[in-house]
């Protein structure tokens, strides 16, 4: 039987409310969450460096230690401001540094995952844009798949936007160029993207069948997964909701039920907006619940 790992992006407003103010808290005080569903508590947190590598490496250090002692496995997200689709030399240097900044925040804070987006059309059309993208992560991935010790991967994620280069399969296809790669499927994004698509334990099955073809069994069975409901309209995402939500979806059931029969080992980090560990809670009793049956 696999085993799933649930844990959020970030640190819940409810972290906050409770009078903490630093990520070096947020492992103890993650262990606690669904102490009255179950033990053990969450199991994952993703770091985010978005805005950019505002942290420095003792610090970094300090925290990557604080959540291995208390056994959660950490990831981090890179800044948002890579494109490997921007045809300018320069903004593709910058792309490569954000790159290899994160590999060192990686090693400093035992990360074996950093999810990033991988790079958007502009002004290019988008088979140019991603002929572009190809060709330069053929070029960079030899170098950087020498800096990436044994079980840490890049994890390019798949996008909720049009002009976004990012569908599940653009994704998977990517992660083609080198087995240092493995997918980040964030499904809120899929679901926005496809206009609600995300309905059934099939329309899951259909995304891993291609990622286990083209990927194999290792990468696919441990894919990184984001999950959250996303409001959308015709270009795609608009914004992050909470589980409360009854209107957009997805829903983590037909999810849950496709990686408890395929024996999936995946990491899957909540982006609720606010609620990242309450609805992290609630996916993991969901999952236990339908492990005992």
């Amino acid at each position: 039987m696999g085993k799933l790992l649930f844990g959020p992006a970030g640190n819940s407003e409810s972290f906050f409310q409770q009078g903490h103010k630093s990520t070096l808290e947020a492992p103890n005080w993650l262990k606690k969450q669904g102490q009255d569903k179950f033990s053990g508590g969450l199991d994952l947190f993703e770091y985010s460096f978005g805005q950019g590598y505002r942290m420095n490496f003792d610090m970094a250090q300090k925290i990557g230690q604080e959540f291995k002692n208390h056994g959660i496995e950490l990831s981090i997200h890179a800044p948002y401001f890579i494109n490997f689709a921007n045809p300018d030399p320069v903004m593709y240097e910058k792309s490569l540094g954000y790159i290899r900044t994160g590999i060192k925040f990686m090693q400093a804070m035992q990360v074996n995952r950093f999810t990033f987006h991988a790079g958007s059309c502009g002004k290019e059309t988008r088979q140019n844009a991603i002929a572009l993208m190809t060709d330069r992560f053929k070029e960079f991935m030899p170098l950087f798949e020498q800096e990436l010790g044994e079980g840490m991967f890049l994890n390019p994620e798949t996008m909720g936007k049009q002009m976004q280069i990012g569908t599940w399969k653009e994704i998977v296809d990517l992660c083609t160029i080198s087995p240092k790669l493995m997918p980040t499927f964030d499904f809120g994004h899929i679901n926005a993207l496809t206009q609600g698509s995300l309905k059934s334990k099939d329309d899951y099955k259909r995304i891993f069948d291609y990622c286990f073809e083209k990927l194999g069994e290792e990468r696919t069975r441990n894919a990184h997964i984001h999950f959250s409901k996303i409001q959308y309209g015709d270009k795609g995402e608009i914004r992050h909701l909470t589980f409360d939500d009854t209107v957009y979806g997805p829903e983590f059931e037909p999810l849950c039920d496709f990686l408890i029969e395929n024996k999936m080992n995946c990491h899957i980090i909540c982006e609720s907006n606010g609620t990242m560990a309450e609805d992290s809670v609630l996916m993991k009793e969901t999952y236990l619940k339908k492990c005992k049956f």
